[in-house]
C-alpha cells in the first residue's frame, strides 16, 4: 500500500533557460491495440510487465511533480487505456484537481476504447482529450493503424461527446497518404464542435517504412488548405506546441504543430515520463534521468525531488529532430510510443 505524500510544496522547477516546467506527459505502457505506420513497426517487441512502474508508483512520480509546480498531467501511451485497471490512476490524480494543486488533467488517446471509458474519465475531471485520427476513410484507416476498426472509433468520439468530454482531433499529415483529405478532415472535426491539429510526422524510431516518404510539411498543407479557407491567426494556446489559426468558414480552430519546418522549442514547458520511469527532458533528444532508481530507494521523496531537479538542470534549449534523406534513419531510435508522443 502507498502512503499520500506530504502536503508541502516544493520548489518550482526551472530549466537552465528560465522556463517554467508546468506540464508532464506520462506514457502509461509502450502497448498499442493499433500499430499506426508512423509510431510503430508492425510486429513490435513491447516491455515485460516486470520492467514497468505499478499504478501506485506512477501516481506517486505524478504528485511529486504537483507538488513542484506542475499544472498540467497528459497520460499517454502507446494506448493508455490498454493498460488494466487505468482508471485507478484516473481517480487518484483526480484528486489533484479537487484540491487546485492540477489545473488540467487529461489524455491522449487513439479512441478506440472511448464507448467503454468516456463516462469514467468525465467523472475523474478529465474535460478535454486528444484523439488521434489520420483519416476518415475506413479503408485508409486500416491502412494507417494495421490494426484499427474506424466505427469503433467513431462510436468512442460519440461516448465522449455524449459524457460532455471536449474533442480535439489530432492528424498526423502524410504524403500521398491523408494529403487529398485534409480539408475534409477539418470540415468533419469542427462540424462535431471539435478541435484539430495537424502534425508533421516527427522521426523516432524505425517503423518499417521510408521517413521521406512518409515526410509532408505542414507549409505546403497549410498553402493547400488556404484554397479551400479563409485561416485568420489568434492568439490561442493550450499550453502545447500548436499555433492556432480560426477557419473562417467553419468557426472552429486549426493547429500546426511543426517541429521540422519549424522549431517550437523556445517555450518548451513540458517533460516526458515513460512508463519505466524514464525522464525524457526533450522529445528530440537521447538524454533521460532514472526516476525509477530513488523512486523504489526510499519511501520519502527526498532523493526523488532532487533526482527530478538535476533532470531538470539538464534540460537542453531544444531537439534536433531531422531526416536523414542519406540513410532514411531516425534522428532519435526510440518509438514515438515510448514516450507517447
Amino acid at each position: 500500500m502507498v502512503t499520500d505524500q506530504p502536503a508541502r510544496d516544493g520548489e518550482r522547477l526551472i530549466d537552465p533557460f528560465g522556463r517554467e516546467i508546468e506540464y508532464l506527459r506520462v506514457s502509461v505502457t509502450d502497448r498499442c491495440d493499433f500499430r499506426c505506420v508512423y509510431c510503430m513497426s508492425e510486429h513490435m517487441t513491447f516491455l515485460p510487465k516486470r520492467d514497468l512502474l505499478s499504478l501506485e508508483e506512477l501516481h506517486r512520480l505524478c504528485t511529486a511533480f504537483v507538488r513542484h509546480g506542475v499544472k498540467k498531467l497528459r497520460i499517454t501511451g502507446g494506448e493508455p487505456l490498454v493498460r488494466k485497471n487505468i482508471m485507478w490512476l484516473f481517480r487518484a490524480l483526480g484528486q489533484h484537481l479537487e484540491s487546485g494543486r492540477l489545473r488540467e488533467l487529461t489524455l491522449t488517446t487513439n479512441g478506440s476504447q472511448l464507448e467503454k471509458y468516456a463516462g469514467d474519465l468525465k467523472a475523474t475531471g478529465v474535460e478535454r482529450i486528444n484523439v488521434s485520427l489520420d483519416t476518415i476513410d475506413p479503408d485508409k484507416f486500416k491502412t494507417i493503424t494495421r490494426w484499427g476498426d474506424l466505427s469503433t472509433v467513431m462510436r468512442g468520439l460519440d461516448a465522449a461527446e455524449k459524457a460532455g468530454i471536449k474533442i480535439k482531433i489530432n492528424v498526423v499529415a502524410l504524403k500521398d497518404v491523408n494529403e487529398g483529405e485534409i480539408p475534409d478532415l477539418v470540415r468533419f472535426a469542427h462540424a462535431r464542435g471539435a478541435d484539430v491539429t495537424l502534425i508533421e510526422t516527427m522521426p523516432l524510431g524505425d517503423v518499417g517504412e521510408d521517413r521521406t516518404a512518409q515526410y509532408l510539411p505542414l507549409s505546403i498543407v497549410r498553402s493547400q488548405l488556404m484554397d479551400h479557407f479563409t485561416l485568420q491567426d489568434t492568439p490561442y494556446r493550450t499550453g502545447g506546441p500548436a499555433r492556432y489559426v480560426t477557419v473562417k468558414e467553419t468557426g472552429g480552430r486549426l493547429g500546426f504543430i511543426t517541429p521540422l519546418t519549424h522549431n517550437f522549442c523556445e517555450s518548451c514547458n513540458r517533460v516526458r515520463l515513460t512508463c519505466t520511469g524514464t525522464l525524457f527532458m526533450c522529445l528530440g533528444q537521447n538524454d533521460a534521468a532514472d526516476l525509477r532508481t530513488p523512486l523504489r530507494a526510499s519511501a520519502d521523496d527526498t532523493l526523488l525531488d532532487a533526482a527530478i531537479s538535476d533532470a531538470i538542470a539538464r534540460k537542453p534549449k531544444g531537439h534536433d529532430f531531422v531526416i536523414d534523406r542519406r540513410t532514411k534513419k531516425p534522428s532519435v531510435a526510440r518509438h514515438m510510443s515510448v514516450t507517447g508522443g
